[in-house]
């Protein structure tokens, strides 16, 4: 119930502040951003009514520096309403339909607002994002995608439902899928050296596992533009999955990618969830073509052995068909053609975020067809590795294994897609590991997918691009690198604890949160770093 200024003013001065306290003043309130109570006068008070009736108070006395709550009568944040349909400072809550929180919050802190989503709900059918507005001051109960509000009560995806509720906490129906979420985390195994790195390897799983559909399309993030299923996300999230011990969703997604593969053997850049086809014209990618491959033998080392070979069968002509239509790829010098990359941007020559996909893909196929007996495949598809091998060392090795051949567009943090668990690492990597490092490192301590002089990305880090060297460094045993880009990912998880696509300048989460592909690399990174290496495909 929200009531007139003046009326609650009066209301207040004739309350019966608990403690003592003056009305009017901080009294028995959490901030959101840490900011001085005194600072943003901002409160929460509770006190009885002549009646003893208990009714909670929230807001702010006065301008909120950066907010854009609604429940502060200011004119800076007003949004050019007139006066009559602006939120006064206070608001009154006697049935609790409009605690902060749940209609709207009492207190956004604007470094929030860097995000397009901030969490994640769900129910194994549905998902559902949480925005920026309603994650301020809220946290998940542990282990599961029930979130806590700051009124206390929890919002959740009821099973079978398409929009989530606000429950009283210890619901019975929220109790129930928080349990199931701990009982799956339990099915497997969770990486990680600390318990802060536990945490956030169980958050990043129950985020893909959200962001995984029944059909086994697997979503980047759950905001409009990424609401589709790309080849490249989903196959990281698979080989996470199977890491794990989550077999059966590392699987699903495999399946996903053998119905939606394209005749030639390619896969459309993305498609939408149900599978129906590409929601636009961007162009495909050939990086899938390595990508799936990769991801396939890792569900494969990883799937219990009594029926894995069965379950490979069923996969294998996607493999055939990929792995073929990358051997055809090679040219005279050994390298794919020039193709949009993980970037999804053209390139004038062939670039490593393709190539170095394809090897890893290649020489995952050629073992996946000896384990099943295919020998001519296998022979077939070690001989391309072995000539985009050669190609690889030859154009792009002398260039410290820069974006392009033609020494165009600058470094690129595919540059980590040379190292395990992908490719043997040549000698010469991990020198150039650093320095590509160093070359794409941002005054926020992140890295930006590379240097080209027409990059887009300004000041602003991606974490996948950080991820790919914490991966590459935790695999390739050199822990205290690995160390210091796992601490630092960890550190730009927003307040519900989740990966963000970007850090902007300032250094705050920003895009959309939390991001499937660098909630894979950080889970598969946490794993190596505790001394269990994923595997890397032999050479042929």
């Amino acid at each position: 119930m929200t009531v007139p200024l003046a009326c609650a003013l009066a209301s207040v001065l004739a309350l019966s502040v608990p403690g003592g306290a003056t009305p009017g003043a901080p009294v028995a309130a959490t901030p959101y951003d840490g900011q001085s109570l005194r600072d943003t006068a901002l409160f929460s008070i509770k006190a009885p009514t002549t009646e003893n009736e208990p009714i909670s108070w929230h807001g702010a006395t006065s301008s909120v520096p950066n907010s854009l709550t609604s429940w502060s009568d200011d004119g800076a944040h007003g949004g050019g309403r007139p006066a009559s349909s602006r939120r006064p400072a206070f608001h009154a809550e006697p049935t609790g339909s409009e605690r902060c929180g749940e209609a709207e919050q009492c207190y956004v802190p604007a470094t929030a607002l860097a995000a397009r989503t901030s969490g994640l709900l769900g129910n194994g059918s549905a998902t559902e994002a949480v925005l920026p507005t309603v994650a301020a001051g809220a946290a998940y109960v542990a282990d599961s995608n029930v979130l806590r509000l700051p009124s206390g009560r929890w919002r959740y995806l009821p099973p079978g439902a398409e929009t989530s509720v606000v429950v009283p906490a210890d619901e019975p129906g929220a109790l129930a899928q928080i349990a199931e979420s701990r009982r799956w985390l339990a099915t497997g195994t969770v990486p990680g050296t600390t318990e802060a790195q536990r945490a956030a390897a169980r958050r990043g799983l129950l985020s893909m596992r959200a962001l995984l559909q029944p059909n086994g399309a697997h979503a980047a993030a759950w905001s409009p533009a990424w609401q589709n299923s790309w080849p490249r996300d989903g196959a990281f999230a698979s080989a996470a999955f199977a890491a794990t011990g989550h077999d059966e969703e590392a699987y699903r997604i495999l399946q996903y990618d053998a119905r939606t593969q394209r005749a030639d053997g390619t896969w459309d850049a993305r498609t939408k969830l149900d599978g129906s086809g590409p929601p636009d014209g961007r162009a495909w990618q050939l990086d899938a073509n390595g990508w799936v491959p990769w991801a396939t033998w890792q569900w494969y080392r990883a799937a219990p052995a009594a029926d894995r070979d069965d379950r490979l069968n069923t996969l294998y002509p996607m493999v055939r068909a990929a792995a073929d239509r990358a051997a055809r790829s090679l040219g005279s010098n050994g390298l794919p053609p020039a193709s949009p990359d993980y970037w999804e941007l053209s390139t004038s020559t062939t670039n490593i975020g393709t190539s170095a996909p394809l090897l890893a893909g290649l020489n995952a196929a050629a073992d996946l067809a000896r384990r099943l007996g295919q020998d001519a495949d296998g022979a077939r598809w070690s001989a391309a590795a072995g000539r985009l091998s050669a190609g690889i060392a030859r154009h792009f090795a002398p260039l410290g294994y820069q974006r392009t051949i033609d020494g165009l567009h600058g470094q690129d943090s595919a540059a980590a897609m040379m190292a395990p668990p992908f490719n043997q690492a040549p000698a010469d990597l991990p020198a150039a590991l650093v320095s590509t490092y160093r070359a794409l490192l941002q005054p926020n301590g992140g890295l930006t997918p590379g240097n080209d002089p027409g990059a887009p990305w300004g000041s602003y880090a991606w974490t996948p691009s950080t991820g790919f060297f914490a991966l590459a460094w935790a695999h390739l045993g050199d822990t205290s690198r690995a160390d210091a880009v796992l601490g630092w990912l960890l550190s730009k998880r927003n307040g519900l604890g989740e990966f963000p696509e970007t850090v902007n300048g300032a250094g705050d989460p920003s895009s959309v949160a939390p991001l499937g592909w660098t909630d894979a690399l950080v889970v598969m990174a946490l794993r190596a770093r505790q001394g269990d290496p994923l595997p890397t495909p032999p050479l042929g």
